[in-house]
């Protein structure tokens, strides 16, 4: 399903790990397919509220904990630099979605990294 929020289909999701090194780009493209199948959830659901919202970014937040191993095999990790970056795109997304009041800490609450 193709995303039909134009802000969102624009966004350079995890920019600043594809522009370092240190995270390899095989696992980055993992964890721009976690966000934009997020997005899909949420154009599919259409979560009517934060508590629904945060019900969909704490699964997608789970997977990145489950990245985190592909990572770690990569000589990599999810650390402060990847940490913003990441919690960053979730806040992004909420916002894109009309989610103006959302928290980035509530949103990847869930996380291990």
């Amino acid at each position: 399903m193709p995303i039909s929020n134009t802000r969102v289909a624009e966004h350079p999701f995890l920019e600043g790990l594809y522009r370092d090194g240190y995270f390899p780009d095989h696992v980055v493209d993992k964890g721009k397919a976690i966000l934009l199948a997020l997005c899909e959830r949420i154009e599919t659901e259409r979560p009517a509220d934060l508590a629904a919202l945060y019900r969909l970014t704490h699964a997608a937040t789970e997977e990145f904990n489950a990245l985190e191993a592909e990572f770690e095999a990569a000589d990599s990790e999810i650390e402060t630099v990847a940490r913003e970056e990441i919690g960053g795109d979730f806040w992004f997304v909420a916002q894109a979605y009309g989610f103006e009041d959302a928290d980035t800490e509530d949103l990847i609450a869930t996380r291990e990294w």
